[in-house]
């Protein structure tokens, strides 16, 4: 069975599926080792991991594709790819998500922001044309062929052009072929009602950024909605932020990391990354 294949198994179970943003293999092995059924890469913290810039469309189609394409080789489970604007027209559409296909990618996000576009929460936005967006979206149908790769429609309207305009896309996203719904940056509790009393027999997708422009809810509270995924794309890229930080802090001030207690050690950590295995697999292949 294909990653795709899981993944639409996954979303036929009731219930909300709760989604770990990442931004690099440890990342999506820990979420994978922690008991999640999907993981989800973040495009804004591979493009702070990666060139320590902001999400402004600084990450090339060629730089995200093999950063989604090796994380996507590193663990078991369905991962949904962040994949901006999809690079380009309708035809750059269809040659990333085919190389997306054969990267073993079980799902991505398709977004309506002109080229460079920005995190979904920042300033100065700019979307294209909905009927421009419409036939990214039947492009990208197009190139998923008959590999069950999840498309998920997303539109920056929200915070340029209204609420009521976000809706209408995403109306006419879905009747283009996209499986879910996201629109990105609801700016209250009511938005985020409003977007769900639209969308009724439509699977939905929120967006959780801790400090961003949409109330901070839990997965309960968004079921109780009625959203079917919810991702957490930058709890992780803020955390080992702090984490580090704190650490070179301690370092800095002590001259050692001897006192600093918030650390794996060298055998936890060998642990993730799977050293026993190729330990094994050294001894069996030993000349």
């Amino acid at each position: 069975m294909s990653q795709a294949q899981k993944l639409h198994q996954i979303l036929e179970q009731p219930g909300i599926l709760t989604l770990p943003g990442i931004y690099d293999c440890i990342g999506a092995q820990m979420v994978e080792q922690l008991g999640f059924e999907v993981v989800f890469t973040s495009g804004f913290g591979i493009a702070g991991s990666t060139l320590g810039r902001p999400d402004y469309g600084l990450l090339t189609g060629t730089e995200m594709l093999y950063s989604v394409g090796r994380i996507a080789q590193s663990i078991s489970i369905p991962l949904v790819a962040d994949i901006d604007t999809g690079y380009g027209n309708p035809l750059n559409v269809i040659r990333t998500v085919t190389d997306i296909v054969q990267l073993g990618v079980a799902g991505i996000l398709l977004e309506d922001q002109e080229w460079p576009k920005k995190c979904g929460h920042m300033e100065g936005k700019r979307v294209i044309s909905a009927e421009e967006h419409v036939e990214k979206i039947k492009a990208a149908v197009h190139a998923r062929g008959d590999s069950g790769l999840v498309i998920i429609g997303r539109t920056d309207a929200r915070a340029p052009l209204g609420l009521e305009e976000a809706i209408r896309r995403g109306r006419a996203y879905y009747e283009a072929g996209a499986d879910i719904i996201f629109i990105e940056a609801p700016q209250s509790i009511e938005d985020l009602k409003a977007i769900a009393s639209a969308f009724p027999d439509v699977p939905l997708f929120a967006n959780m950024i801790e400090g961003g422009r949409t109330p901070l809810l839990t997965a309960q509270e968004l079921q109780l909605l009625g959203y079917k995924i919810v991702v957490f794309p930058l709890a992780g890229l803020f955390a080992a932020t702090k984490a580090m930080a704190n650490c070179f802090r301690h370092l800095k001030e002590h001259g050692t990391t001897a006192g600093f207690e918030d650390l794996v050690n060298f055998q936890e950590f060998e642990q993730i990354i799977g050293v026993p295995k190729y330990r094994q697999l050294e001894q069996q292949f030993k000349v």
